[in-house]
């Protein structure tokens, strides 16, 4: 059970930089406000609450996708909407500045 808490918040251990290295797509789910302020170059913004209905703005359902947020907590949400929405491959990254960090 603790390995399944791990891996909901993104704390198991994966190469985010060789993910992103063979193509992953970063998903910023933070508010617009919150995304002017600083982002990982690169990244896609779609704001949480709007993801469910912004699915077609990552259209291959098997492309590696790491979301992030501020702290994890969103970017879990967004991990578990598109892992129910047919995802086959996405990581929570947690908060953007550490990711950020690790690639």
């Amino acid at each position: 059970m603790f390995e399944s808490i791990k891996s909901l918040f993104g704390f198991e251990k994966t190469d985010y930089a060789q993910l992103i290295k063979d193509g992953a797509v970063i998903l910023d789910v933070r508010s617009k406000g919150e995304y002017a302020g600083g982002h990982i170059r690169g990244s896609v913004n779609i704001p949480v609450e709007q993801l469910a209905r912004s699915l077609n703005k990552i259209k291959n359902k098997n492309k590696v996708v790491i979301t992030c947020c501020a702290s994890g907590m969103r970017s879990a949400s967004a991990k578990s909407i598109l892992k129910s929405n047919g995802y086959t491959e996405v990581y929570n990254g947690g908060s953007w500045y550490s990711l950020n960090n690790k690639i």
